[in-house]
């Protein structure tokens, strides 16, 4: 791969004390070992940190898990993954998921996490934002279906719920709101509903046992601050080159911002304990603040300048399409909370953790 400097993952502390905090949870996770877990897109912000659990899982405690992970960049895999793509256990495909799959051995467990996320395409190419969560979607059903998988997690978004009513305040998992299926916003939101349909009705007729996770605001070592334009990563990003950060809203927009490692956490735990065609939020309901307030945090990140939060007005050539929607409405937890999930991590010492990952692997 040329150039590319290859690092351990394992190596670094900032990951290996995350992949600690997880083991140590009450999350049945003996039930993986000597099994076979297919991740598909294994190489995104969320789906390599689950990937990074499972190589510590076989490499510090002999789980002996064969993971199958499927991608579309070889050199994105290397840089992700790095020497453990050489070991034994760990099967790297480039397959289409918009094709049918065809794979020639048993698979214990799907996490379907493959899913064009970012704002900044939902204006340039929706169509590859809404297929992967509808066709990708339909064929690793059909491949859960063939292989009789144990279970099936498919990473799904908080924005399915639409334009809830203005302070309504915490909201569960059976309330939903509006959408406008012709807004920009909706190929992402409204492609995501209908893979989470997709999942109820495998389950409803062929006893697919699916389970959704709801994904709200998550950040972590595994964030893309160069190309990221969502509103932490951009944050990170000032605060890496040492640079104001410029709000360019007012700032009074709340949002529940997740620590990676709570994430892999309910990840894991809805995959294993999660009830067969049920929708969990995955979301910090402690940490539902305000884009002022989590600015705020950033620039105290830095202590050797003095870095400040300027107000700037929305940029009329921006690609972004932001969601106006819910801005003091959050996802309840407490579904999650009942199957034993517990959040660790607040926003100043998540992104802490992400700034020393970061700040030493530029250095």
């Amino acid at each position: 791969m040329g150039n590319i400097e290859i690092k351990d993952v394992l190596a670094d502390k900032n990951i290996t004390t995350d992949m600690e905090d997880i083991f140590q949870r009450d999350i049945p996770l003996r039930e993986l070992y000597g099994k076979t877990i297919l991740i598909s897109g294994a190489t995104g912000m969320l789906a390599s940190y689950v990937v990074y659990f499972l190589i510590w899982l076989n490499e510090v405690q002999d789980a002996n898990i064969n993971i199958i992970a499927l991608a579309r960049k070889q050199h994105k895999c290397q840089e992700r993954f790095g020497k453990y793509l050489e070991r034994d256990y760990f099967k790297l495909r480039m397959d289409n998921i918009l094709e049918p799959l065809s794979i020639d051995v048993d698979i214990d467990y799907i996490i379907h996490a493959a899913s064009l996320a970012s704002p900044q395409y939902y204006g340039t190419n929706p169509v590859d934002v809404a297929a992967p969560n509808v066709i990708g979607t339909y064929n690793l059903l059909e491949l859960a279906r063939l292989k009789k998988v144990k279970r099936f997690l498919y990473f799904s978004s908080g924005d399915v719920y639409g334009r809830m009513p203005e302070g309504i305040g915490e909201f569960s998992e059976q309330e939903m709101g509006t959408t406008d299926p012709l807004e920009p916003h909706s190929c992402y939101s409204e492609s995501k509903r209908m893979g989470e349909t997709l999942c109820a009705s495998y389950f409803r007729q062929y006893r697919v046992p699916t389970t959704i996770a709801r994904i709200g605001h998550t950040y972590g070592p595994t964030m893309d601050i160069s190309n990221d334009p969502r509103v932490f990563s951009s944050f990170m990003k000032n605060v890496c080159e040492g640079k104001d950060i410029v709000l360019r809203s007012d700032g009074t927009a709340k949002r529940p911002f997740c620590y990676i490692a709570d994430g892999v956490a309910a990840y894991l735990l809805i995959l294993l304990r999660g009830e067969p065609g049920n929708a969990y939020n995955v979301c910090n309901t402690d940490q539902f603040i305000s884009m002022n307030e989590l600015a705020e945090v950033m620039v105290n990140l830095r202590q050797d300048v003095n870095l400040r939060v300027v107000h700037e007005g929305v940029r009329s050539d921006s690609k972004y399409v932001e969601n106006k929607d819910n801005i003091e409405n959050c996802p309840s937890s407490a579904k999650l909370k009942k199957l034993g999930w517990k959040c660790h991590f607040d926003v100043k010492e998540g992104f802490s953790k992400v700034y020393s990952f970061l700040k030493e692997r530029n250095e």
